[in-house]
């Protein structure tokens, strides 16, 4: 459940808030002329959406999404077997393919 409170009555009732987050598992959001300033939220929550964002961030990372070509390795890289066989190039869709 989320509470919210100006940020006035806030300053007042700090010690009370930080019980009713901590444990009666809720979250309060101080406001100020009725705009939303900043959360009270517990350690576990803050963890929780630490690693979220992390996650998402990780998920931002550009992603090769198709192949341009596909042919046979004439050769491999300096002690690197022979794997997979093929090689792929990615190629900006953006600029002219080469011949």
């Amino acid at each position: 459940m989320t509470y919210e409170i100006p940020v006035t009555q806030a300053r007042a009732e700090l010690a009370d808030l930080i019980n009713r987050v901590v444990y009666g598992g809720e979250r309060v959001v101080v406001t100020r002329h009725g705009k939303p300033l900043v959360a009270l939220v517990s350690a576990a929550d803050l963890q929780r959406l630490e690693e979220s964002a992390a996650g998402e961030e990780a998920a931002d990372e550009p992603v090769i999404t198709t192949v341009s070509a596909v042919r046979p390795m004439s050769s491999s890289a300096p002690g690197e077997h022979r794997r997979f066989g093929i090689a792929a190039e990615h190629r900006d869709p953006g600029r002219p393919s080469r011949p």
